[in-house]
């Protein structure tokens, strides 16, 4: 009888169809934090109404900050479209053959507010800057029980309905991937995702008000 007990096999594990995810904070950027934070306090004066999107409960302003948000907001947009330039490519064309631009809006959140999952179809690039996490402690930063945890949706969503809905892939760490990973953000953080991405902001149950910024940057051939 043939012993197979010497077989053994060598392995190794890759990944492919990688979903990036960039998490930046602006460093030394207290002064842009506090213009931007007091030229939304504004404009939700001006317009208390905002618009209603993905957004349940909260303030969403027009998608026109860039018009009134003034040099603060230009120099956001700038940074966000130099992050999605360095985490591009194309084929067959390189940045410069591509005119980049960015839209934005604001977005203040009370206790209750929430939302839904969505994506921002026709970009590129989506991204959140936050201002003020409505926490407690100086920065406002602590809000491990205030809930309003920004989420995303695993893209292989069908992984979610196989006949054994239990099934997890074992990740990079080792651990099981989660089919709505939540991210813990703080004031002065930049979040970036492929705009095709599903993602939402569980609901808020913090005291004060969360503020931040939305970003959509998408490049348009010249």
């Amino acid at each position: 009888m043939t012993n197979y007990s010497s077989l053994r096999i060598k392995a190794h594990k890759s990944a492919i169809f990688e979903t990036p995810v960039i998490l930046a904070h602006l460093e030394q950027g207290d002064e842009l934090l506090r213009d931007l934070e007091n030229i939304i306090r504004k404009r939700h004066d001006e317009d208390p109404n905002g618009m209603s999107r993905s957004n349940v409960g909260g303030w969403h302003s027009d998608t026109k900050m860039l018009d009134w948000g003034g040099a603060a907001a230009q120099v956001l947009a700038d940074k966000a479209i130099s992050m999605a330039k360095r985490m591009s490519a194309f084929a067959d064309a390189t940045h410069d053959d591509f005119d980049w631009w960015c839209q934005m809006w604001a977005n203040v959140s009370g206790p209750g507010a929430s939302n839904h999952m969505h994506i921002h179809p026709g970009n590129l690039w989506s991204a959140v800057l936050y201002l003020d996490m409505g926490g407690e402690g100086p920065l406002g930063d602590d809000v491990d029980a205030c809930g309003g945890r920004f989420y995303f949706e695993d893209p292989r969503f069908p992984i979610a309905v196989m006949h054994n809905t239990r099934f997890r892939f074992v990740g990079e760490d080792g651990k099981p991937q989660q089919i709505q990973p939540e991210l813990r953000t703080k004031r002065g953080d930049l979040l970036m995702f492929p705009a095709w991405l599903r993602h939402g902001v569980r609901p808020y149950h913090g005291k004060r008000q969360r503020i931040s910024i939305a970003l959509n940057v998408d490049a348009t051939p010249l």
